[in-house]
C-alpha cells in the first residue's frame, strides 16, 4: 500500500470530541463519570470519525493554500470547487447536476434542520426510517417539528430491509410533508437497491413528498458495491434535495463544509437566504475538500481495500467467538452494526456496559439511535488493524464473562 493505515496516531491534546467529549456526548456526564480504565487505555470505537492520518494530498492542498498568507472571507466564486466535486460524481456514481443547483453549508446536520424549518409548517411532521442516526431525533427538538417513525425489518442473516407497507401507510399521513432519507443507512450500512429506490420513489411521488437524501456514506463502500444516488433515480422531481460531503470519506470531519443540492430554484434561494454558515466559506475547508475530489482516489482505493480486512476480521470474530450473533457484512459505512442480545440482556446499557467491562467505548440502542435498536451497538472500524483486533478481544471477553442480572 501507498498509504499507512496501520500508523497509531496519538490525538490527546487536539481537543477531539474522539478522546476528550466521551462522557458528555454518550454518557450526559461530566468528569465525575469515572470508569475502571483510565482515558487513555480506551479502544475508540465510537464516534464517526477515522483513526487514520488524513491523506498527503488534501494535507499539503491545506499548506499550500495557508501559505497565500491570507485567511479572509471566502465563497464559492469561480467553478473550481463545483468542477472537482461533478466530476467526482460523475466518474463515481455517473450523475451531474448544474452549478446553479449547489449551495454549501457548515456541515450535513445544519442543513437538513435548516432545511426542515423552511419546508415545514409548526403542525407538519417529517418521515424516517429506524434505527437512526440520533440527530435526526434532535432535529425534532431543533426545529419545533414532530416525526414519524418507520421501522427497518432484519431477515434471518441479520440483514436490514425497508418495510414497504408500513413506510407507505406512514407516508400517506396527512401530516407528513418530507422523508429524510438516509443512503447508505446509517448505522446498518445497507446499499439499497435500485428496486428499493424505486419504491421509496414511488411513495414519494405518490405522495408528493419533499425528500432530503443524506448520502454523506456514498464514497465508503465495501469493495465491488455501488451507490445510486436518489436524485438519479428521481431526475427531474424538483422537491428532492440531496446532502453530502468529502468529510466522512476523507477523514476531515472537523473542517465542516457539506454539498447541498437544491433543484428547486424557490427553495435554493431560501436556504442561501436562511443560510448564515453558508455566507462564508472556510478557506481551508474548501481547499481540502477540492483536492479530496480531485486528487482523493487513490487513497480511497485503498482505504477500502484496508477497511474491507477490518471487516473481516470483526465478522470471523463474531462467527468464532460470537456465534449466535446474526451478522452480515454492512455494504457501506465504516461502521458495524452488532446485535449483542443473543447474549446480553436489551434493557443493558451497552456504552455503559461495555466501557466498564471491556474498556471500549461505543454507542448504542434507543437512546443514541432512535428506536428500533435495542440490544444493538455501533462499532467504529476506521483504526489500525491492531486497535481493533485489541478492541474486539476485550468486546468478546467481556461478554463472555457477562452474568444476566436477577
Amino acid at each position: 500500500m501507498t498509504y499507512n493505515f496501520d500508523e497509531i496516531i496519538d490525538r490527546k491534546g487536539t481537543n477531539a470530541l474522539n478522546t476528550d467529549g466521551v462522557r458528555g456526548y454518550i454518557f450526559h456526564a461530566g468528569p465525575e463519570k469515572e470508569f475502571p480504565f483510565a482515558d487513555d487505555e480506551f479502544i475508540r470505537m465510537w464516534v464517526a470519525d477515522m483513526d487514520f492520518a488524513v491523506a498527503p494530498e488534501i494535507r499539503q492542498a491545506v499548506k499550500d493554500r495557508v501559505d497565500r498568507l491570507i485567511l479572509g472571507y471566502t465563497k464559492l466564486f469561480d467553478s473550481a470547487y463545483y468542477d472537482a466535486f461533478a466530476g467526482w460524481c460523475k466518474a463515481m456514481y455517473d450523475w451531474s447536476f448544474p452549478r446553479q443547483h449547489l449551495a454549501t453549508a457548515s456541515g450535513v446536520v445544519p442543513a437538513v434542520y435548516e432545511l426542515l424549518s423552511i419546508l415545514l409548517k409548526n403542525d407538519e411532521k417529517f418521515l424516517y426510517h429506524t434505527p437512526a442516526y440520533g440527530m435526526f431525533r434532535q432535529a425534532e427538538k431543533f426545529t419545533g417539528r414532530k416525526a414519524l417513525y418507520t421501522r427497518l425489518q432484519r431477515d434471518g442473516s441479520g440483514s436490514f430491509t425497508v418495510d414497504f407497507d408500513d413506510f407507505a401507510r406512514k407516508a400517506a399521513d396527512p401530516s407528513v410533508k418530507l422523508l429524510i432519507w438516509c443512503s447508505p443507512h446509517n448505522p446498518t450500512g445497507r446499499v439499497w437497491t435500485a428496486e428499493e429506490l424505486q419504491k421509496t420513489a414511488d411513495i414519494i411521488r405518490r405522495n408528493d413528498l419533499w425528500v432530503i437524501s443524506d448520502e454523506i456514506h456514498c464514497d465508503l463502500l465495501r469493495t465491488g458495491v455501488r451507490h445510486l444516488p436518489l436524485a438519479k433515480v428521481m431526475d427531474g422531481y424538483k422537491k428532492i434535495i440531496t446532502c453530502t460531503a468529502a468529510s466522512k470519506t476523507f477523514n476531515i470531519a472537523g473542517l465542516m463544509l457539506s454539498n447541498v443540492i437544491i433543484p428547486d430554484r424557490k427553495l435554493h434561494a431560501a436556504f442561501a437566504a436562511r443560510n448564515i454558515n453558508g455566507l462564508s466559506v472556510n478557506p481551508l475547508s474548501l481547499a481540502a475538500a477540492e483536492a479530496a475530489y480531485s486528487r482523493g482516489g487513490a487513497w480511497l482505493k485503498e482505504l477500502r481495500a484496508y477497511l474491507d480486512g477490518n471487516f473481516r476480521l470483526l465478522e470471523e470474530t463474531l462467527h468464532r467467538e460470537l456465534p449466535k450473533i446474526p451478522f452480515t457484512l454492512p455494504q457501506a459505512t465504516y461502521l458495524a452494526w452488532v446485535d449483542f442480545s443473543p447474549y446480553l440482556d436489551c434493557t443493558e446499557d451497552l456504552p455503559d456496559f461495555f466501557a466498564r467491562n471491556a474498556g471500549v467505548l461505543l454507542e448504542g440502542g434507543d437512546s443514541l439511535f432512535v428506536d428500533n435498536a435495542a440490544g444493538f451497538a455501533r462499532l467504529n472500524l476506521a483504526m489500525p488493524r491492531s486497535l481493533l483486533a485489541e478492541g474486539l478481544k476485550r468486546i468478546t471477553e467481556a461478554v463472555k464473562a457477562y452474568k444476566p442480572k436477577k
